[in-house]
């Protein structure tokens, strides 16, 4: 399900109801049901998934007037910030909007630079938009999420789609990737390091532990040489043939090491002593 077009997109039981792609179903939410848009037709899972929030049915006409209505609320309320932040000079910028029609309650979000004293902004909000409101800064990621867009790789960011916690990303991820170091390469639209740096990066270390190093001799099926690169996202090793200097690309699995570190891994051959 999602509850705008393009945006993140959240799992839920079906129940007894069965959706199709397209219509409008109802989410329980903290703040009561929400109307939200089926992206994919229910579907048989694992039993271990369970935990999941149960679909409230399709919306109704009640329903989606509601919803209309509170995103017209909304879009009014971005405007109105604008229009206030620009008249109190404040280095603001309004990043996203909630409402909550049953407390009557606007909570805006908002990106700046540093921290910012909003006091008078908030009552002169709350005085146009005859209700109470609850003023957030977020940091760059968060403002990505919301936003959301396009990653270098042409697909919807991850943080707006699918990933759901922000976990620590480092340099050395990107190092041991074989990415450059360069900030336009390896940043996301939020200007951080990007969040896929992390999740890969489990698959490369794996790699680097079994695969031989750069330099070591080995044996392929098309002879003897030196691995020269590595190839994680293919699980495969770059050979320079000590016969002519030719190069080859073979996978993991066929290279064999030197005798020694085979042995160590693996054990000798049956029948054979190990030295």
């Amino acid at each position: 399900m999602s509850f705008t077009r393009y945006g993140r997109l959240y799992y839920l039981d079906p129940g007894s109801h069965s959706p199709k792609v397209g219509d409008r179903v109802l989410v329980p939410t903290d703040s009561g049901p929400e109307v939200a848009e089926c992206v994919w037709a229910p579907q048989y899972v694992s039993e271990d998934v369970d935990g999941l929030p149960v679909c409230g049915g399709i919306a109704d006409d009640e329903h989606l007037t509601r919803d209309e209505t509170n995103r017209r609320r909304r879009a009014e309320a971005r405007s109105v910030s604008k229009r206030l932040i620009k008249r109190h000079s404040l280095p603001m910028k309004v990043v996203g909007i909630d409402y909550l029609d049953a407390d009557n309650v606007y909570t805006v979000y908002f990106s700046a630079p540093h921290r910012v004293d909003f006091r008078a902004l908030v009552r002169d909000l709350a005085r146009n938009l005859r209700a109470r409101v609850e003023l957030r800064q977020i940091g760059p990621r968060d403002e990505a999420r919301l936003q959301g867009g396009i990653g270098p790789c042409g697909r919807d960011l991850c943080c707006a789609t699918f990933l759901k916690d922000f976990e620590p990303v480092s340099v050395r991820m990107a190092k041991d990737q074989d990415l450059p170091v360069n900030p336009m390469r390896i940043a996301g639209a939020c200007g951080r390091l990007m969040c896929c740096l992390k999740y890969e990066h489990p698959l490369y270390q794996e790699f680097r532990a079994s695969a031989p190093r750069l330099g070591a001799n080995v044996e392929t099926p098309e002879g003897s040489g030196v691995v020269v690169g590595h190839n994680v996202p293919s699980d495969s090793l770059v050979v320079r043939l000590n016969d002519g200097g030719r190069r080859c690309a073979c996978s993991k699995a066929s290279v064999c090491g030197p005798r020694i570190q085979h042995d160590e891994a693996y054990g000798g051959a049956e029948g054979e002593p190990t030295t």
